[in-house]
């Protein structure tokens, strides 16, 4: 049977949701064609923020690469904009002459920025903030000009103002409504988060209304902005103007084609045109029932419905979406849903904590939850939501309703004990309507164990990413076994009952010091332990007892046991440690003598700012690491890594503080530390932060008054930014609070656990009550690692007092 022809105009994240959903159900019904304006396959338009801040980059955020449309059958057309859509002869052209017919044609052309019509908005360095060009654009901005006004006080304004503070510019935030986020926030919440956003280091002008921006030229309508006047006769300096003050549906191309629009282009119940029935639309250029909508959630309900009439099936309807909105701008969690602004016949329970950032306003009419506004605690949002939508009457938990679902039995909802709660029926992924019942049964079907499986498997965190957190907790209580019957305490492996905590207090309680001490004590049920315990057992002696406990290099991995990397032809790979990314003619000279004398194949430069030899035989290693001269990096243990600088205000014209030398003294002062997974640091000597401090353990950032702290970030395969921790103005500050903070992950962190998921399970509030708030307890924290650190020695060069079993480098003679 010949196949019809489907043609999509625009590659953004509500088509392509509709192309993925379609051939799931009638993959061989089309030959389908891709029209998409922009140079790049589809991706998640709305991590275009962490971008912006250096969070993430452009290949990171790809929902759908190249590969996918090949392997799908899908003939793409990148970089081409159509111009015309011919519904006589049905076919559709793009600007450079492109042609492709069609018997079905879906419009995803999504939205466009809307420009203040102002005089000298086409100067340059005036843009809007939709699109990786955009993007692009701040950035190149960033690195040659110093003040940019964002217009627009929205999600999106904040989001770029706090991406171009990050790239070290001068932003100010100007908004012409009362508060913040009006449309998400009310005025109280709009108010904290303005403080907020104003303590790190962002201006605002609330209220103000442009008149036009300023020219460079003589006349002041051409060249490049240089200012921005409002209405009252005052000016901001401007190198760079984001306009972001609200989005409208792209449907200029609809109406040249006859289609009606009103608010977007109107479509019906299964989403097809109501001007023509070949026609469908979805995303934010459609209007459903008056209604255009701008979030995730409801343009992928649409696509459902949408791919299901496409396939031909005459089944199901979009009936519209009741929605809630649950963001993390910069840092700080909000959630809004329903009536939050109340009214006439409204009640109002307000919690307000402005000193702890909390604020929370639940609206209550005819003894229904109609409405909720959280800003800094947002954990019962979606509890909320579902009451909201269920439309349920709240009378009898009225009194403990602002204390959340945990406050109605013993369960809780902290950690994985709010996984174990739900039931299967509740929605955990906002954006892409996925149950709870829907991820569990993917993880025990399919055996998934991280959260990159369950999102290619089931969508849930694959779009906002405000429920990451919700879906981690619960791989990690259904991973273990059938997560109704699943066990309190999961146990540390197969040869105990006991958890990592439990075995962790034992060690301490009973003052245990050696691996033979704990199976004895716990009743461990294997003698000898297995592979996943005895590491981690080590790991617990040697950091609660340091001096006492005595290291089992047995115990530990082949990489820790040889001291360097083991790759996948056998041969090692060797990093010497050098110190803050700093080194020398004599040290490189040395690196380079020993490429040659032990014909090294490959060296290369790592990620963190060091010199990587690959290929070194294991009956080498020794020879290489006494002519090398070098400490060891200690690329291949869970220990610290690398400490990566910029080279700070010793040298460049941006920095403000001497972020090299930190960044030496850090790796001196910690070097020899091992933890329970591996540790990477990183400072930068400006908030340009070229050192990507933003996503290591532990990142600092330089600033005019000294120095900002951020924990728990993390560049593996799940991206995750660290979170503000606090600001120091001295380096003995930042030396004394990060050797704390690292030394209580040391004594707290599960093995094999990063900082990031630590803090996640502990709460950083509690962290930074023990290192930050409690002084005399941090200096403790920090004496204990020092103590533990005195005398480590180098593996490298002290074969004998490290215990490296010199034997396991005699190469094996063949009999």
């Amino acid at each position: 049977m010949k196949k019809m022809k489907l043609v999509m105009i625009g590659n953004g994240m509500a088509g392509v949701r509709t192309l993925e959903e379609l051939l799931k159900i009638a993959p061989d019904l089309y030959d389908i064609t891709v029209f998409g304006a922009e140079p790049h396959p589809n991706y998640n338009r709305i991590l275009l923020s962490p971008v912006l801040a250096g969070e993430q980059t452009i290949p990171e955020i790809v929902l759908n690469p190249l590969a996918w449309y090949a392997d799908m059958g899908i003939t793409l057309h990148l970089g081409k904009t159509v111009a015309q859509i011919d519904r006589v002869r049905r076919v559709v052209r793009a600007a450079d002459g492109t042609e492709a017919a069609y018997d079905r044609l879906l419009v995803a052309t999504g939205s466009t920025p809307f420009i203040l019509p102002v005089p000298g908005k086409s100067l340059d360095g005036v843009i809007g903030y939709r699109d990786i060009a955009d993007t692009e654009a701040m950035i190149a901005a960033a690195t040659k000009y110093r003040h940019a006004v964002v217009i627009g006080g929205g999600l999106l304004g904040l989001e770029a103002a706090n991406g171009l503070m990050l790239r070290g510019m001068k932003v100010t935030v100007v908004h012409i409504a009362p508060w913040l986020m009006e449309r998400q926030l009310d005025d109280v919440a709009g108010g904290l988060l303005r403080k907020s956003l104003a303590d790190r280091g962002l201006d605002f002008l609330i209220g103000a209304q442009t008149e036009s921006l300023v020219g460079d030229s003589d006349d002041g309508s051409a060249g490049r902005v240089k200012a921005v006047r409002f209405k009252d006769g005052t000016e901001v300096p401007a190198d760079l103007v984001v306009m972001a003050a609200g989005i409208r549906p792209n449907t200029a191309l609809a109406e040249s084609a006859g289609l009606h629009c009103q608010r977007g282009i109107a479509v019906t119940d299964t989403l097809q045109t109501v001007t023509d029935a070949r026609i469908w639309a979805v995303g934010e250029c459609a209007a459903h029932r008056g209604i255009a909508y701008g979030l995730v959630a409801p343009l992928f309900e649409q696509a459902k419905v949408c791919a299901t009439h496409l396939a031909e099936f005459g089944i199901g309807r979009y009936l519209g979406s009741q929605v809630s909105t649950k963001l993390k701008v910069t840092g700080i969690d909000l959630f809004s849903a329903g009536d939050f602004m109340g009214g006439e016949g409204c009640d109002e329970i307000v919690l307000s904590d402005p000193q702890g950032g909390v604020y929370k306003k639940l609206v209550i009419k005819d003894d229904k939850l109609v409405g909720a506004c959280l800003y800094g605690d947002t954990v019962d949002g979606s509890w909320y939501f579902k009451l909201l939508r269920e439309g349920r009457s709240v009378s009898d938990i009225r009194d403990r309703l602002m204390f959340g679902e945990s406050s109605l039995g013993d369960a809780g909802h902290q950690g994985q004990n709010k996984a174990a709660a739900m039931a299967d029926a509740d929605e955990v992924c906002g954006c892409n309507g996925v149950t709870k019942g829907t991820i569990c049964k993917a993880i025990k079907d399919k055996g998934l164990f991280t959260l990159d499986d369950v999102r290619k498997h089931t969508k849930a965190s694959a779009s906002c990413g405000s429920c990451t957190g919700l879906v981690e907790q619960i791989i990690m209580a259904t991973a273990g076994g059938d997560y109704s019957t699943t066990p309190k305490k999961k146990g540390l492996c197969g040869c105990t009952d006991h958890s990592h905590g439990d075995v962790r207090e034992a060690i301490r309680q009973l003052h245990l010091l050696t691996i033979a001490d704990i199976q004895r004590a716990l009743s461990w049920r294997t003698p000898n332990g297995c592979s996943s315990c005895r590491p981690a057992l080590n790991y617990y002696l040697i950091s609660t007892w340091p001096k006492e406990a005595r290291d089992d290099p047995q115990s530990r991995y082949i990489n820790e046991r040889s001291h360097a990397n083991i790759q996948k032809d056998g041969t090692y790979s060797v990093i010497p440690r050098m110190w803050g990314g700093e080194t020398t003619a004599a040290e490189l000279r040395r690196i380079a003598d020993v490429v040659d004398k032990y014909k090294i194949p490959t060296v290369k430069v790592t990620g963190g700012q060091r010199i990587d030899l690959l290929g070194v035989k294991k009956e080498d290693l020794q020879d290489v690491w006494k002519d090398i001269g070098m400490p060891s990096g200690h690329a291949y243990a869970k220990a610290l890594r690398t400490v990566k600088t910029c080279v700070g205000s010793e040298w460049c014209r941006f920095g403000t503080q001497d972020s090299t030398q930190m960044g030496k003294d850090l790796e001196r002062g910690l070097w020899r530390m091992y933890a329970p997974h591996k540790v990477k640091l990183a400072v930068s000597g400006c908030p340009r932060n070229c050192a990507e401090s933003g996503i290591k353990d532990v990142g600092i950032i330089g600033v005019d008054s000294g120095w900002e702290l951020y924990v728990g970030g993390n560049g593996g395969i799940k991206t995750e930014a660290g979170q503000f921790f606090c600001k120091v103005r001295t380096s003995d500050e930042v030396m004394e609070v990060s050797g704390a903070f690292l030394q209580l992950y040391r004594e707290e962190g599960w093995y094999l656990e990063r900082t990031v998921h630590w803090i996640a399970r502990v709460g950083l509030d509690s962290i930074k009550q023990r290192v930050l708030d409690d002084v005399a307890n941090r200096k403790a924290l920090w004496e204990r690692l020092q103590f533990a650190l005195d005398g480590e020695p180098d593996p490298w060069s002290e074969h004998d007092k490290a215990a490296v079993d010199a034997r396991q480098f005699i190469p094996l003679v063949p009999a």
